[in-house]
């Protein structure tokens, strides 16, 4: 079976917390493929172990390399992440675009990996020229650079979002449905009852204009089966309260 999702490839990372970090931030999204290459404080580390909490494991299986060439030997398509302009002519992602792609690519059957910099300064041209692709965030341009573990966590997101196809936007019905044309005309039709028994519709001559005003603020309202039944009671309750009165 094909393993579609990317190498998250952590280049010369200067401390061990911002690689646990990094490593919770990827398993938060389903991404268990670390690469750590020539890790400042050595490997392994255990403030990484620390900052990690229960993605441990994904230390324990992370692959460490000398250097980039190494981490990305079997990988056929490369997206290095990067907020500085570049003297470098390469197609540019951003991170939604990017993990769509990585996504496609990794269903065919590809191995693509995403480049993450060292904390201080980034990726080095050397390293940024062997990606076939750029990644840039749209941040503040007076305050670009993103902490290695807050980079990761956003490449992660965007990889989850393509692979589960999730919607910007969804509706919890908690037990409930939409309401029909049926039943809207129910409410609307005892709402007008009740309010031409309380002569709200003068003058006549305004009647009919102030039935369709109602009507069509009804329908602008995306009320639910629920919400229906709520409506109905409070007018019922209304006119039980005005009766005992």
């Amino acid at each position: 079976m094909i393993d579609p999702r990317p190498a998250f490839v952590l280049v010369r990372p200067q401390m061990g917390e911002n690689i646990g970090a990094a490593a919770r931030s990827m398993l938060n999204f389903g991404l268990e493929h670390m690469r750590v290459v020539a890790p400042r404080d050595g490997w392994p580390n255990e403030r990484a172990v620390a900052l990690a909490s229960g993605a441990g494991r994904l230390l324990d299986s992370a692959k460490l390399t000398a250097d980039v060439p190494e981490a990305l030997s079997d990988c056929t398509y490369v997206f290095a992440t990067t907020a500085r302009d570049r003297d470098l002519t390469k197609p540019v992602f951003t991170p939604e675009a990017a993990m769509a792609e990585a996504h496609a690519r990794g269903a065919r059957g590809e191995k693509v990996a995403v480049l993450f910099g060292p904390e201080r300064a980034g990726l080095e041209n050397d390293d940024i020229v062997r990606a076939n692709a750029i990644v840039s965030v749209p941040t503040n341009p007076d305050f670009a650079s993103l902490n290695l573990a807050q980079c990761v966590l956003l490449m992660g997101y965007e990889w989850r979002r393509a692979a589960t196809g999730a919607s910007g936007s969804e509706m919890e019905m908690a037990g409930t449905d939409w309401v029909t044309h049926a039943e809207m005309d129910a409410l609307v039709a005892h709402y007008e009852q009740r309010l031409e028994a309380a002569g709200f519709f003068f003058p006549e001559s305004k009647a009919a204009s102030m039935r369709r005003t109602l009507r069509n603020m009804w329908s602008r309202m995306p009320l639910t089966r629920a919400d229906a039944q709520i409506f109905h009671g409070i007018l019922r309750q209304m006119v039980r309260w005005k009766e005992r009165g």
